[in-house]
Formats: C-alpha cells, sequence, structure tokens
C-alpha cells in the first residue's frame, strides 16, 4: 500500500498550517508538521509513504498530477485550510482518475464534511485529528474493505456515510520524531525552505503536546478543550536527536497551542533539558498567564522567543472572546519577560466584535506601550467550526462565503467581516495603520539595529523578513 501526504500546489509560501492560513507578510512559512506527524505513524505501520509539499518545490497543479501518475499510489490525502479550499477541492479532482482513494483533511473538511464532498469528487474527508484514521483507511483499503471507521465520512454509492467521533489520540509518544520525518523526506536543504520570522534560521517545528485547555471563541483549532503531552523523557530525546543529527538547525519552534499549559510539566520537562546538556534554543506559543517561576526556568533551559495573543486591552472584548485575560496581566507577563530577557512576538486581532475604532486605537497604542520584539496585526478571520463564524453569520457581518474570496489575489490576509460601523475595508486600513505606527518607530528601529550588531543570527532572520516585510509598510 503505497501513500501520498500532500500539501497541494496554491499561492507560492502558502502555509496551510498557520492558525490564520495566507502567505505571511514578514515571510514566514510553516513547515506541514500535522501531515508529516501522520506520514510517520503510516511509516511506523508498514507503509510505504511520500510527503510531499508542492508549495514548497513550486510544483504545478500539473507538476503534481504528473508526480502522482508515476509514483502510483494507493491513497492520497490532501491538506486544505479554508481560504484554499476551492483550489484543494480542485486538486483531488485533478488526481481523482489515477487513485484509487483521495480523501481530504483539515480544519475546513472538519467542520464541513457533506459541504466538500457534494463540490468534488474526492472519497472521503476525515474529522479532526486524522492520524489513525488514515492508519485504519490505508489498513482497510488494502484489505478491500470498506472503510467504515471512526473519524471519516465517505461515499458510499449516492450516499454519504458518516462512522462515529474517533477519540483523541492519548499516547503522543507512539509518533516517531516529526524532525526525523522532515529530513527523510526533506532532506536538509529542503528544510531550509521554511521560515519563521520570529526565529532564528534554519529552524524546525515540533509539537511536546496537542490541545489547548482555552476556549477562545475565534480560534479554528480541532483540539480545543484537551490537552494531550508527550511524556518529558520523549521530548528531551528528540532535542537530543535534532542537536546531532541536524547540526544546521539554529533553533526550535515548539508549535504546541499553549507550551506553559500545565506548569507542573513544563517545570520538571525544563529541568530534564538543562540536566540534558540541551544547548539548543527554542521558542514556543504562551498565554499571558504564564507566571514569572514559569518564565525563568524556562529560559534557563534554553527558552529564546515566546509568540503570545494579546488581542486586545479592552476587557469587555477579550470577555466577549471567552480569552480570560486582562491587561493587567499583559502588562506583568511583558515586564516579567523584559526582566528575564525573554523576547516575545506579540499577536493582535482588530475588529473583534466588541472592537469599534475607537478601542482598536487604543489597542495599537497599547503595543506600542507593550513594546515587544515583533508585534502581528491581524484583522478579524472567522472559519468554519468556530464560535464566532456562527455568530459572525447570525448577526450579517460575512460579506461572502466564497471562501476564495477569504485572501487578497497575492495570498495575504482579507476579512470578509463587515459591519455597518466597521466595514472590511476600514478594519484592513486599521491594521496597515498599526504596523506602520508600531514599526516605523525611531525607538523601535534603533533597538532592532543594536540588536542586529549584538547577534549575528538575529540579523539573518530580522534580514530574511524584512525583505518581504518592507513593502507592506508603504501599503495603502
Amino acid at each position: 500500500m503505497k501513500v501520498v501526504m500532500l500539501n497541494p500546489p496554491f499561492l507560492p509560501r502558502f502555509s496551510r498550517q498557520s492558525r490564520s492560513p495566507c502567505v505571511t507578510k514578514g515571510g514566514t512559512f510553516y513547515y506541514p508538521y500535522m501531515l508529516a506527524y501522520a506520514t510517520g505513524l503510516l511509516e511506523s505501520e508498514g507503509f510505504k509513504v511520500k510527503l510531499i509539499d508542492a508549495v514548497a518545490n513550486n510544483w504545478s497543479r500539473k507538476e503534481t498530477v504528473k508526480f502522482v501518475k508515476r509514483w502510483k499510489p494507493d491513497l492520497v490525502v490532501v491538506d486544505t485550510s479554508t481560504p484554499s479550499i476551492i483550489n484543494d477541492m480542485e486538486v483531488a479532482d485533478s488526481l481523482k482518475p489515477f487513485v484509487e482513494h483521495v480523501t481530504l483533511v483539515g480544519t475546513h473538511p472538519s467542520a464541513m464534511p457533506k459541504w466538500v464532498l457534494e463540490r468534488c469528487s474526492a472519497d472521503s474527508v476525515c474529522i479532526g485529528e486524522y492520524d489513525e484514521t488514515i492508519v485504519d483507511l490505508a489498513s482497510h483499503l488494502e484489505k478491500g474493505k470498506e472503510p467504515k471507521i471512526p473519524g471519516l465520512v465517505y461515499r458510499k454509492g449516492e450516499k454519504i456515510v458518516f462512522s462515529r467521533i474517533r477519540k483523541l489520540i492519548e499516547d503522543l509518544d507512539k509518533f516517531p520524531f516529526v524532525s526525523e520525518v522532515y529530513l527523510r523526506h526533506f532532506g536538509k536543504e529542503g528544510m531550509k525552505k521554511y521560515f519563521y520570522a520570529s526565529l532564528k534560521w534554519p529552524q524546525v517545528t515540533i509539537l511536546t503536546a496537542r490541545g489547548c485547555p482555552y476556549n477562545c471563541s475565534f480560534c479554528n483549532s480541532p483540539f480545543k478543550g484537551s490537552y494531550r503531552p508527550r511524556s518529558v523523557k520523549n521530548v528531551v530525546e528528540e532535542f537530543e536527536f535534532i542537536q546531532s543529527e541536524l547540526k544546521f538547525v539554529k533553533e526550535i519552534m515548539i508549535e504546541d497551542e499553549t507550551f506553559p499549559a500545565l506548569k507542573k510539566r513544563t517545570i520538571e520537562l525544563c529541568k530534564e533539558l538543562k540536566r540534558s546538556g540541551s544547548s539548543i534554543s527554542w521558542s514556543a506559543n504562551a498565554r499571558v498567564n504564564t507566571d514569572f517561576e514559569t518564565l525563568k526556568i524556562m529560559k534557563e533551559a534554553g527558552l529564546r522567543l515566546l509568540c503570545v495573543g494579546f488581542e486586545s486591552p479592552e476587557q469587555r472584548v477579550l470577555n466577549d472572546v471567552s480569552k480570560g485575560t486582562t491587561a493587567k496581566m499583559q502588562i506583568k507577563f511583558m515586564k516579567n519577560c523584559r526582566k528575564l530577557g525573554i523576547l516575545v512576538n506579540g499577536c493582535f486581532i482588530l475588529g473583534l466584535l466588541e472592537d469599534t475604532e475607537k478601542t482598536i486605537i487604543k489597542t495599537i497604542e497599547f503595543a506600542k506601550k507593550l513594546d515587544p520584539d515583533t508585534a502581528q496585526f491581524y484583522p478579524l478571520m472567522v472559519y468554519p467550526g468556530t464560535k464566532d463564524y456562527e455568530r459572525v453569520k447570525k448577526l450579517g457581518y460575512l460579506e461572502t462565503e466564497d471562501f476564495s474570496k477569504w485572501l487578497t489575489s497575492d495570498g495575504q490576509h482579507r476579512t470578509t467581516v463587515s459591519r455597518p460601523d466597521l466595514p472590511s475595508r476600514r478594519l484592513e486600513e486599521l491594521c496597515d495603520l498599526a504596523r506602520k505606527e508600531f514599526y516605523l518607530r525611531p525607538k523601535y528601529i534603533l533597538r532592532k539595529f543594536a540588536q542586529c550588531l549584538m547577534d549575528p543570527q538575529e540579523g539573518i532572520r530580522t534580514a530574511k523578513s524584512f525583505r518581504v516585510f518592507a513593502k507592506h509598510l508603504v501599503g495603502r
């Protein structure tokens, strides 16, 4: 049984794996890490697998079809995202004549399985966490059995059949190291194609846990309300593998939705990293409720930077999206990070449903006051499967459900949320304003210049990002 795990062709450097899929303004290009984890599990079960990132390879749809025709897989797994879903279904259609079974994965088919299968010729879609579903699907196809398995919606004649929800995977240690999967399928040069604007380059992206115990209304994670960590020993061993076998990697990105979600586990892991003699720097996602004690041990274990969702300083705005944070917590968190020498990439969502133009201006001023190392300003993007998507539809604020129009022609974010008091065009202008206000401050420019002089690796990642980002500071 031969399987192709495919990040299908679309726009150059389009990141499906991002929480808000797009062609980023800072040049960030994500690893297809969820596809890679599933690839590793399939290989551990004895299947012959090719992990293909057509976007990283700059392949056209024609080149992708040519590869599939030549390699002749029995199963093709096509990754998707909401803004690219029309394209992704078309890719599935173009592959279907040459493949026994095509299945689609990702948050969009998870939220709208029937909608997807009614609009393309794919044989099935996977719901939610799909690693074990793909293994079971490959096994059933190999044995010629009907794929009536948990987590799969599939065609049976003219009918669309859904068996039942699959339980989330508890034992994450059974997965091969994703860093090893990248090396095997992409090679060292292929891994250098991926870039994270806030991180030293080259970097590698891993997970030490899946899920998030929080439930923000705008977040499209399929694992909200769950938290399943790998064992400390297993994570430390992957760090050791990266340092011994991937010596060209300068930093590890821990892409857990909230790395320090459990304080006890976080401290235990960081102490073991220190004890192991780990010397590679790493970054992670976190929330502003991470306390000083936890931040300190993380820093001592090699932490360099945290990606943090501040969103807004306005309490009613935060409460409305179930963020569970306050401006006071945000200020204290930044004070602690600055004291410990931890860099912060701050994320702000403009145009949340309780926002006004006045509160957005306050958010921009607050971002300058917090003064993180880098800042991202997003317009509100709502995705099927989220509470905010349903709220926006109900209020009549959704401009279109033609998902191909959820990006600009070059792949940048284009919000489709348009309110009478805050039209979508104005919201995008405010995001442009926020970037200019934040990045064109003399104080900020001087600080970054000094940072680049003091650390050549910081200079490399800043230069790579700025080459792409500079045009967006000119903007509208």
